[in-house]
């Protein structure tokens, strides 16, 4: 999504004890062997404790529900599944953003995307631009995929193999980690989506305006709950340091999305984001009964 300088190939992120420790996807093969047991060993123990707990945000009725908080930020619309289609460059640097997740041409995610479906599904109608997407990727420019890309690609989200490919992206790089790691920190579905939120806009990279940074700035002011932390007092200092890092960007850039929708929720105590909901994006209001 709206990436703040960071590009997704940066770390594969693995819990260990009470902090994070990263391998890059290319150096977790050769790892020493005592660093990848331990990694193992430590995602086996992580497996059995998350299969004792709530399903939360990734129960179908929630989920659907973090979709539509989503989108209400990113497309102003409820109906997250018309975003399928969407793409546009806004400016912000990180050329096109496209699909249901903001897949950015810049910042490498929407370039996996096409070479994973690519992969299953050869002859689609965004393959020939392959060679243009990677000459692009950590840049804002346009060059090769001008004036057919965005035309191909709204004709390529017709085919219901590709939304199942955008699907399954997002719940790869971001849904799926965002909720694993909320659940062993000890958050409930807010919590989850907070941070589910916070991957799309920020990137999961490790420099500090990136999730993983802002996550240990967080616990630097507040207890985990998994530690014995209010959970409460804990988003709370999650979302300032997420407000400040939104900031970084632009001093007047917008940051309702936080204000008043996630602090909302958690004003009113919806730790388990229990409906009905309420919330304001940009001035405009939202509901979900």
């Amino acid at each position: 999504m709206r990436r703040v300088g960071v590009l997704l190939l940066a770390a594969v992120p693995v819990a260990i004890a009470a902090g994070v420790f990263f391998l890059s996807p290319s150096d977790s093969s050769e790892a020493p062997d005592a660093t990848r047991t331990a990694s193992a060993q430590k995602r086996s123990e992580d497996d059995k404790a998350l299969a004792s707990l709530p399903a939360g945000l990734a129960a179908p009725a929630k989920k659907e529900l973090a979709q539509q908080i989503v989108a209400s930020a990113e497309n102003s619309t409820l109906d997250w599944r018309t975003a399928y289609a969407y793409i546009e460059d806004i400016g912000d640097g990180q050329g096109y953003t496209a699909g249901i997740i903001g897949f950015c041409t810049g910042t490498h995610d929407l370039l996996t995307l096409v070479e994973r479906y690519t992969k299953d599904h050869p002859d689609n109608g965004l393959a020939r631009y392959l060679p243009a997407l990677r000459e692009v990727d950590g840049s804002d420019s346009h060059e090769g995929l001008d004036p057919g890309f965005t035309a191909a690609w709204k004709a390529e989200a017709k085919v219901e193999a590709f939304r199942e490919a955008q699907d399954a992206e997002r719940d790869r790089v971001y849904f799926d980690p965002a909720v694993r790691l909320a659940k062993l920190d000890g958050l409930g579905a807010l919590g989850q989506f907070v941070y589910y939120d916070a991957m799309v806009f920020h990137g999961p990279g490790t420099n500090a305006t990136s999730f993983y940074g802002l996550r240990e700035s967080a616990m630097k002011k507040a207890e985990l709950p998994s530690e014995g932390g209010s959970e409460k007092a804990y988003l709370d200092a999650f979302l300032d340091v997420r407000e400040a890092a939104m900031r970084t960007r632009r001093a007047d850039i917008d940051t309702s999305r936080v204000d008043t929708a996630q602090r909302r929720f958690l004003r009113e105590g919806k730790l388990g984001l229990e409906t009905p909901l309420t919330w304001a994006v940009y001035g405009e209001t939202y509901e979900v009964p």
